[in-house]
């Protein structure tokens, strides 16, 4: 790949991640739901390093079908865990291109920093990200999404916001 490929290409993925933070703290959860592929993966690993969620406990562990029910609950107007609905800002940074394969997948490394204001209190939540983005028709789209929260082992008293 070539220099001005690989500016053209991160430039492409760095706006597609901040445009998918910026829907998931508008709580355009249906736009969000349509970056994902139809064979898509969301994982939030229970344990640091965890190499499968198969074999092992994850916080979260959907695929397409799941992750529409998940956002149709969420969405659900007696949804009592998210009442009031919690108000966020998603701060992406550090984003890298891990690995590009001849496929037109490309694996995608970043940070993300989430503060969740709801009932007058604020959480902060840091995570390392991995994308699997695939270049589709209609732009780049989600195949499989990892986040690794680094505190992911600790007591998580009810997480009611995406990723």
């Amino acid at each position: 790949m070539r220099a001005a490929d690989d500016v053209e290409l991160r430039s492409e993925i760095e706006q597609f991640l901040y445009h998918e933070a910026w829907l998931l703290d508008q709580g355009r959860l249906d736009e969000w739901l349509g970056l994902f592929t139809d064979d898509a993966t969301y994982w939030i690993p229970l344990q640091a390093n965890q190499a499968d969620p198969l074999t092992t406990s994850s916080i979260v562990y959907d695929d397409r079908r799941l992750l529409e029910v998940r956002v149709r609950q969420l969405r659900h107007p007696r949804a009592h865990a998210r009442i009031p609905a919690p108000r966020t800002v998603h701060q992406v940074g550090n984003v890298s291109v891990v690995d590009a394969a001849e496929s037109g997948d490309v694996r995608v490394g970043s940070t993300l920093v989430l503060v969740e204001y709801r009932r007058e209190r604020q959480r902060v939540w840091g995570a390392l990200v991995e994308h699997r983005l695939r270049r589709s028709t209609e732009g780049l789209r989600i195949a499989a999404k990892r986040v690794d929260l680094v505190n992911s082992e600790a007591e998580l008293d009810g997480i009611v916001c995406l990723f």
